[in-house]
């Protein structure tokens, strides 16, 4: 299967504020959210065995593979119970694999992703410098290889920027929309960039989480 190409990776002065205002707001969200994000800690290792964080390799910027960090919030073997998923009548496999009700979610999961807070260690991606704030959604190497044969283009350009914690696509429907349309709102995003582009992306992310719009 086709990967993406090597994306060009352009430099613009807008960039090293963007990078700028990522560290303050990393380093000030972390400083503020430490006792929750240590609370939230505590209840994953209770809820069910495993480790408390998630790490899975995730394209960035250049398509440079990167750690992503998250919350778990699936049984430790989720990984093993994935094709056996896909191969059953509950699931339907393709590009960017979904699932209406994954058996492998817990309890606590279920809550931490239905509020977003499973994606709270990935400001600490941010600081590390893999990650913005606003950005395309950092995708596994499997789903861009399944976008790329879908549309080469787009996946070349949604890796010219470094992913974010939130993004164009994701406070236009999350995951109802289909790949086609997160591939373009990510092109529309990575040809409008800039300070104001990402301020309204950000405050529109607000209400988008409060709410729990697309949360599959």
């Amino acid at each position: 299967m086709p990967t993406p190409g090597p994306a060009e990776v352009v430099i613009h002065p807008r960039d090293a504020f963007k990078r700028a205002f990522d560290v303050a707001a990393a380093v000030t969200a972390l400083t503020l959210l430490a006792p929750l994000m240590l609370l939230l800690a505590a209840l994953v290792r209770l809820d069910s065995p495993g480790p408390v964080l998630f790490r899975q390799a995730r394209l960035g910027r250049g398509g440079r593979s990167f750690q992503i960090l998250k919350f778990r919030t699936m049984v430790a073997d989720a990984e093993q119970r994935l094709a056996a998923l896909e191969s059953s009548n509950e699931a339907a496999g393709g590009v960017l694999f979904r699932m209406a009700r994954d058996p492998r979610v817990t309890r606590l999961g279920a809550c931490l992703r239905r509020t977003s807070l499973d994606e709270l260690p990935q400001l600490i991606n941010v600081l590390q410098g893999d990650m913005s704030l606003v950005g395309p959604r950092p995708w596994t190497v499997r789903d861009s290889e399944q976008v790329a044969a879908m549309d080469p283009a787009g996946a070349r350009r949604r890796l010219e920027v470094r992913p974010g914690l939130t993004g164009l696509a994701q406070v236009r429907g999350r995951r109802d929309l289909d790949p086609a349309r997160t591939v373009e709102l990510d092109g529309l995003y990575v040809a409008r960039r800039g300070p104001l582009t990402d301020l309204v992306i950000l405050l529109e992310t607000i209400p988008v989480v409060m709410l729990g719009r697309g949360v599959a």
